[in-house]
């Protein structure tokens, strides 16, 4: 899937889709992979490319849980702004 930048609204929220990323507030860039929750890549190595897009560095790992029990996990690559799971 290719993914989209989104920017911040008018106000000051970063609203995600499945696909998206962008960068909140506090300068920290936010993912939402396809199929899955929203996360943060503050653990990551980002980069920017003149393009727009973005490449995350190390593998992207997601996990959604229900009522303390794991419900899903998303496990995968966003490279050049292109989703990929494992």
């Amino acid at each position: 899937m290719v993914g989209r930048l989104v920017k911040i609204d008018q106000n000051g929220e970063l609203l995600l889709e499945e696909g998206d990323y962008g960068k909140g507030r506090d300068g920290v860039w936010y993912v939402r992979p396809p199929e899955a929750k929203a996360g943060s890549l503050a653990q990551h190595t980002v980069i920017e490319h003149e393009d727009g897009t973005i490449s995350a560095d190390p593998s992207i790992l997601i996990t959604f849980y229900t009522e303390g029990h794991v419900k899903n996990t998303w496990h995968g690559y966003l490279k050049c702004g292109i989703w990929q799971k494992c």
